[in-house]
């Protein structure tokens, strides 16, 4: 049996299914937006104009102050969700990575754990406290 190995290097019309793809999609989206708006109902009224969020009404001022223990909070989970994410791929390659990928994901928990003490003695999750 004769194996028939690609070329080298990739040819510009070897990308032509993925342009095609992706200006039908690009064409489906200006599509599908365009008719919605031709098509869709026009009724405006006092109700339907309102600002509406869970079904609770609005009462006062978007623009009241919030802590910033909630923002921390927020930053620090996606922070620490994006560091658990790099662990997937270690994982699934730790026995093709080694010994050398095991001391190297000791480290980067290390700094992880150091970060995560870090913000537990600043107090930052602590949200009792004024």
């Amino acid at each position: 049996m004769l194996l028939v190995l690609p070329a080298a290097g990739y040819q510009p019309s070897d990308y032509l299914p993925i342009v095609i793809q992706f200006g039908l999609a690009v064409a489906f989206v200006t599509f599908a937006m365009v008719a919605s708006h031709l098509i869709g109902p026009r009724r405006k009224s006092k109700v339907k104009d309102e600002a509406f969020e869970c079904g609770i009404e609005s009462v006062g001022n978007a623009r009241t102050p919030i802590s910033v223990k909630y923002f921390l909070t927020a930053i620090l989970f996606v922070l620490f969700d994006v560091e658990v994410i790099f662990m997937y791929p270690w994982a699934v390659n730790f026995r093709a990575l080694g010994t050398a990928g095991f001391v190297e994901m000791i480290v980067f928990m290390a700094l992880l754990l150091a970060g995560f003490g870090y913000v537990i003695k600043k107090g930052i999750l602590r949200w009792n406290e004024a």
